[in-house]
């Protein structure tokens, strides 16, 4: 087997968040066709107790501890060198000395690189064997400018400022590495407009999928939830701004009025790491917060309906395509459902409006025959569309040069 280099900004399981999602499934893939040289860093304390976990797929594992809150104050040098805060976040002199030995004594010819904060592991003329592949996922500097606008200065013209650095970054990673790749065609297609000087042909997408043996509706799971309760159901991380943002509101301006006709309704936010402001919601009536789950598929089988009501979203949102996998009747909002192919079968599960919403919840919890017909529409529909192996294979020709 050939060796490749893969540096990742979080470390790749477990895959219980979008991007470790992603992460972890690459490397499960690649390690099938290279020996993996991983290098990442670890967020999270709880995470270093899945190291073998990762080593099983790798030759080598590099990991490093990454403190958030140290790391945003490093972040912050950004603002006196005139480059994006995202770079010194995840600086590291020990990753960079292990790179860099990896590289000369494995003769690493080719490389990818998750999230473009890692890129600075690779830059310059230092590197001329290496193929280098930027896996982006999204445009970030889309999604700095985008947060910007439900900010409060001074914070808000922090984000801008990200946004517009670091866009000029992710241009001048583009121009120097042999492919951009993309979770979406349209984050994709976003990408070519905002740096033209790339040529379209090194700018592609390369969509996620959902293991469909994992995420089964089929076998047997505990109930969670009392039996005389109604329940829809929203999973993600919740120290997620959009996540945080979108149960917020959600919570506020669509359920009181499902729970005014509905008392047994209940609105049940599943995920890790609530921030204080989602903790809060749970104060208001018919609204639960779980924080940490053992495992999410349990709230999903035994919940009436899920939804998905993100305002802001870049990529594909893999808490929408595991509700499909699960059979479960989703209702989202455009920004949900952005990324992922539309479902001709579902057409009115998408809206923006809390009315419209609230009647399309109601309609759903009186009429088990429907969502049972939407449940399983949405996962025939993902079982075509996000097979990961299938997905994954387009890697292959960027990393040996038979693309573009």
């Amino acid at each position: 087997m050939q060796d490749l280099l893969f540096l990742v900004h979080r470390i790749p399981f477990p895959p219980n968040k979008g991007d470790k999602v992603r992460s972890f499934n690459l490397l499960r893939y690649l390690s099938q066709h290279y020996r993996i040289w991983l290098g990442a860093f670890v967020d999270d304390p709880d995470d270093w107790r899945h190291l073998d976990a990762v080593r099983r797929f790798c030759a080598e594992v590099h990991c490093v501890a990454l403190d958030p809150r140290w790391a945003k104050l490093c972040s912050l040098r950004g603002l006196a060198t005139g480059e994006p805060l995202t770079l010194p976040y995840y600086r590291h002199a020990g990753l960079q000395s292990w790179v860099d030995r990896v590289v000369a004594e494995q003769k690493i010819e080719r490389a990818l690189l998750f999230s473009s904060a890692m890129a600075q592991y690779l830059r310059g003329p230092r590197y001329p064997r290496v193929r280098r592949v930027m896996d982006f996922v999204d445009v970030d500097s889309a999604k700095w400018a985008q947060y910007a606008d439900g900010k409060p200065w001074p914070l808000s013209w922090v984000y801008r400022r990200e946004g517009r650095v670091l866009l000029a970054y992710e241009r001048t990673v583009a121009m120097e590495f042999a492919a951009s790749v993309f979770v979406t065609d349209q984050e994709a297609a976003l990408f070519r407009r905002l740096a033209p000087e790339v040529l379209p042909a090194r700018v592609t997408a390369i969509a996620n999928g959902v293991d469909m043996d994992y995420f089964n509706p089929d076998r047997d799971y505990p109930n969670p939830y009392p039996a005389d309760e109604q329940v829809l159901v929203f999973t993600g991380a919740m120290d997620y701004w959009a996540n945080v943002d979108a149960v917020g509101w959600f919570a506020r301006s669509v359920f009181p009025e499902i729970l005014r006709i509905v008392p047994d309704s209940r609105f049940y936010i599943v995920g890790a790491r609530p921030t204080a402001e989602v903790q809060h919601l749970a104060a208001l009536p018919g609204v639960r917060v779980t924080g940490t789950v053992p495992d999410v598929r349990p709230w999903l089988a035994h919940a009436h309906l899920a939804v998905a009501p993100l305002r802001i979203a870049r990529g594909v949102q893999n808490k929408v395509l595991e509700a499909m996998a699960m059979a479960q009747p989703i209702l989202a909002t455009p920004a949900a459902m952005e990324g992922i192919v539309p479902c001709p079968e579902l057409p009115e599960s998408v809206t923006n409006d809390p009315a419209t919403l609230t009647q399309r919840v109601l309609a759903l919890l009186a009429d088990p025959a429907q969502r049972e017909q939407r449940g399983r529409a949405g996962r025939n529909w993902v079982l075509r569309h996000y097979h990961w192996d299938h997905n994954l294979s387009r890697i292959l020709p960027l990393l040996e040069g038979d693309a573009p």
